[in-house]
């Protein structure tokens, strides 16, 4: 049965556009000497962060002058508005800073539910998104009730239907020399159970490998709305299921995310329950 076209497709070849060029700004900077400055002792911020997130905002103001904008590196536009992007201009700043090839480009567009057009924290359903990685030339894409793509082709998460055989991922908050057992916790009781877990350093594709079957489920807590925004919309769109630790609907503004192929996603949950919850 063939799908009927989302009307988020256009959406959907915009991000695509804006995360293809973003990356293209970042590999210009790929593999080369550029000055690294510090938000934190462990956050790092590069000029590729910043010309990424000035193309990026700046394409978004200039063909879209009445959306908001949300961005990393506080280049975006508080407004009310029906429509707000998301965009992260390099996620896996680390990676990047020490020339290990795994990082990515993140736009997300939300559609404000009405009445919520000025609010600060999430305001309505993901309706497109992208997700690109000029290091292997693959993006995500996803539109909201048309499906996820890798670079034009369907993609699915996988069938794995017990944590004892799932490949899983997730990673650290900049906060983790501070209060590492928040984090250390959940790896330590996962570790044991599934096949394998992975620490990669990239939220934004570590759900994108969700939603293409390399990995089973991930989970992570102290996140940003950029981090996953678009990734979830791509995971749920594959037909994977992302929620907060305790199994409820997915707050990009929230602390906590936990993405599963959905056959996986009870166990995962199990395990990560055994904890008290970040912030309650």
């Amino acid at each position: 049965m063939n799908r009927e076209p989302s009307r988020s497709e256009p959406w959907r070849a915009v991000a695509e556009e804006l995360a293809r060029g973003a990356g293209a700004v970042l590999m210009r900077y790929f593999g080369s000497a550029f000055e690294i400055g510090y938000k934190g002792a462990q956050d790092l911020v590069t000029p590729a962060d910043r010309d990424s997130e000035a193309f990026l905002v700046g394409e978004l103001h200039r063909r879209f002058p009445d959306h908001a904008v949300l961005a990393e590196e506080g280049g975006g536009r508080a407004q009310a508005a029906r429509y707000r992007w998301l965009v992260d201009p390099l996620d896996g700043t680390t990676n990047f800073a020490h020339g290990y090839p795994f990082f990515t480009v993140s736009v997300g567009l939300e559609e404000a539910l009405p009445g919520h057009e000025g609010e600060a924290g999430r305001r309505g359903p993901m309706v497109a998104a992208a997700v690109y990685d000029p290091t292997r030339d693959e993006c995500f894409t996803a539109a909201a009730a048309g499906g996820a793509l890798l670079n034009g082709r369907p993609i699915r998460v996988s069938e794995v239907d017990r944590l004892e055989r799932s490949l899983l991922v997730t990673g650290f908050p900049y906060d983790l020399r501070e209060r590492p057992e928040e984090s250390l916790r959940y790896f330590a009781a996962l570790l044991p159970i599934a096949q394998a877990v992975r620490r990669d350093g990239s939220a934004a594709l570590n759900l994108c490998y969700l939603a293409c079957g390399r990995f089973d489920a991930f989970w992570e807590i102290k996140l940003h709305a950029w981090d996953t925004a678009a990734a979830s919309l791509v995971a749920e769109e594959a037909g994977g299921r992302v929620t907060d630790f305790a199994g409820g609907p997915f707050d990009p503004f929230g602390i906590e995310c936990a993405g599963s192929n959905g056959r996986v996603h009870p166990e995962l949950l199990a395990v990560l329950g055994r904890f008290p919850r970040p912030g309650h």
